[in-house]
């Protein structure tokens, strides 16, 4: 029987989901699923939802709730973080502060001036989590889903022996999306897929083992289409190589659309995909949220928490299978680079295909990316190993440089405006920055 602990469960929708994907497989259905969160209301309801599908599957699993991380962790064999570090009423200034000084932000909580303070507060509860796995499950297996990726996941394999992987939908979330421009089934359809997370590149992309990138092309001249993805479809255009992630994100990532409000206007709002750009998209998305969460999930045990049972498409409940000793797995996840690709540097963290069995997360060796993808990805990983080392040492300095050679905010704010507005940014998070000493640059 297995434990699977979940750090973070009182992300409902994904808990509920999830499980029900995993007790679907027949090696998986007597699992101990152990709930754990900070918040009881939300612990509550995540358990109930859970024990909805257990009932309604009729499942030989249970459902065990703590409110204590080192009582979630005892045991467990594989083990799931989805945690906010701070909540919205303090990540919001991540977005809200750059705005002041110029910097249009989508998103924020993967890359840019967002992404790194978001890491910053965050590192540190990654870390306490690793150490209390290094003590209590040390064989156990840690999936990642919590943002930003690739600095998360770069601290945990640089300071921990835990074996851990971060997933994120956008590289089978776009694959599908572009069968479907071309009209293809994805049994079809095969590729190579490799980079930086939210920033890795269709190397290959096939058609019944045929190039279809020319069919995409061709698709692209279709308004409606081009229109659904207008950052990634440019830089399609432009780089040769199709992008993970929406164009909402991407925007953020690179020089090119987001510098000067004519430029915003042309290619960040007006895109019919579900994230095309425009100012604070997610911030707003959670604000609303937090209004209406606790009505809506009632809602849905008053009307007998509906739900299919039908497996869905999220990796983690093939991978944990594998890792349990069925079905081998292959998905695309965040490891260290150890010669995959080989001119991206060694030991930073790479979104790569990977092989899951019983033997753990095997990585598929890529090679060379091509020279234009991997120059953007260089840059971005340059900042990321900033910002990481920053977390580590408390090292404000060293905070101001990774932001510093973020892309977007270099377009747009010389060294002292960034100087600026970082001491801004520190000082709105010097109660969440327990490991600097001082804050000051």
């Amino acid at each position: 029987m297995a434990r699977i602990t979940f750090i973070g469960a009182g992300s409902l929708i994904f808990t509920r989901n999830l499980v029900r994907d995993i007790l679907t497989f027949p090696l998986l259905k007597d699992s101990t699923l152990v709930l754990m969160d900070i918040d009881k209301e939300r612990l509550e309801f995540a358990r109930r939802a859970v024990q909805a599908i257990i009932d309604k599957g009729n499942y030989p699993a249970r459902v065990e709730t703590t409110l204590d991380r080192k009582e979630a962790l005892k045991g467990a064999d594989v083990v799931l973080c989805t945690i906010l570090s701070g909540g919205v009423q303090v990540w919001r200034h991540d977005i809200e502060i750059p705005k002041k000084y110029g910097v249009d932000i989508n998103v924020g909580d993967t890359r840019g001036p967002g992404g790194i303070f978001r890491a910053l507060r965050t590192i540190p509860v990654m870390l306490s989590i690793c150490r209390d796995m290094e003590r209590y499950c040390p064989e156990a297996f840690l999936l990642n889903y919590t943002n930003p990726m690739a600095m998360l996941c770069r601290a945990m394999q640089r300071e921990s022996h835990i074996r851990v992987t971060g997933l994120c939908h956008s590289v089978q979330g776009t694959a599908e999306m572009l069968a479907k421009w071309i009209d293809t089934p994805m049994e079809q359809i095969t590729y190579l897929c490799a980079g930086i997370n939210h920033q890795a590149w269709y190397i290959e992309y096939k058609k019944n083992g045929q190039d279809a990138y020319p069919l995409i092309r061709q698709a692209l001249k279709r308004e409606e289409i081009y229109r659904e993805e207008i950052v990634r479809n440019e830089m399609f255009l432009h780089l040769g190589y199709y992008v993970t992630e929406s164009s909402g994100h991407n925007s953020e990532y690179n020089w090119w659309f987001r510098k000067r409000p004519d430029l915003i206007e042309k290619y960040c709002l007006h895109g019919t995909g579900w994230n095309p750009g425009e100012h604070a998209y997610i911030l707003k998305e959670y604000l609303k949220a937090e209004k209406t969460w606790k009505q809506e999930v009632k809602k849905w045990f008053e009307e007998g928490a509906p739900i299919s049972l039908e497996r869905g498409h999220e990796y983690a409940a093939y991978i944990i299978n594998a890792l349990q000793g069925g079905e081998p797995f292959e998905f695309n996840g965040n490891v260290p680079n150890t010669g995959i690709i080989t001119n991206l540097p060694d030991g930073v963290c790479v979104e790569v295909p990977v092989l899951a069995n019983r033997r753990g997360f095997n990585p598929i060796h890529v090679g060379a990316l091509p020279p234009q993808c991997a120059a953007l990805n260089s840059i971005n990983i340059s900042v990321e190993e900033m910002a990481v080392e920053a977390a580590l040492t408390g090292d404000p300095t060293l905070v101001f440089h990774a932001v510093a050679y973020d892309p977007l905010t270099a377009a747009v704010l010389s060294l002292a405006e960034i100087k600026k507005m970082v001491r801004e940014m520190l000082q709105k998070n010097r109660d969440y920055l327990p490991q600097f000493k001082s804050i000051s640059i």
